[in-house]
């Protein structure tokens, strides 16, 4: 039977950063996205919120900058290699992420079979940001059941990589999850704890959870 690897991006397949921070860094625009993460931090401004903030920040946003922000990223070593070996076997990778589509997307490059993130107007942005593109941590759940069903597997053929709270949803649905550089939020909720680089050794532990 297939097994569906679930990878979050931001602080987990992206070591230590995001992928708004990463094209803030391009843009020249930290100190207004610190200010939002201030804000969504605090409660002030929910994830559909901070979604409108941006894409009204980043309006004369460009693929190239986008591009440029993706390549000079921190992302941890192994990504392909882990994809590669996902694949030889007959299993899916899949990253959901809320982070934009627009940096997300370019992960595909990697291998992942899919990449499913908030979707944004293609750069630069002429067009309005629809709310409802906007995905929350309790769309994790629903998009991992949409995917789990889509290949029919029973729950515990799934396991889920993730960082923080926003994974949290997720790690309490699945049996099988691997807190990668996580923070308090998935203390107690993760079924291995992997700190370090390289994503080969986070996919090594949760291989063992799979052969048990």
């Amino acid at each position: 039977m297939s097994i569906l690897h679930i990878f979050d991006m931001d602080g987990t397949l992206l070591a230590g950063s995001t992928a708004n921070l990463e094209v803030a860094r391009q843009l020249g625009t930290l100190p207004q996205l610190n200010e939002l993460e201030a804000r969504f931090a605090a409660g002030t401004l929910d994830t559909r919120g901070f979604s409108a903030a941006i894409h009204r920040l980043w309006r004369d946003l460009t693929p190239d900058a986008v591009a440029a922000a993706y390549a000079a990223a921190p992302w941890l070593d192994g990504i392909a290699d882990v994809c590669a070996d996902i694949r030889a076997r007959g299993e899916h990778s899949a990253v959901i992420t809320m982070s934009p589509d627009f940096f997300a997307r370019h992960l595909l490059d990697l291998g992942f079979d899919e990449v499913i993130a908030s979707r944004f107007p293609p750069p630069p942005f002429t067009a309005p940001l629809d709310p409802a593109a906007i995905l929350t941590p309790d769309d994790k759940v629903h998009l991992t059941e949409d995917l789990r069903r889509r290949h029919g597997l029973p729950r515990d053929r799934c396991v889920a990589y993730g960082d923080s709270m926003s994974d949290a949803p997720l790690f309490r649905h699945l049996t099988h999850t691997v807190a990668v550089n996580a923070d308090h939020h998935l203390s107690g909720l993760a079924s291995l704890d992997y700190r370090g680089g390289d994503l080969t050794e986070a996919y090594h532990l949760a291989r063992t959870l799979l052969s048990r």
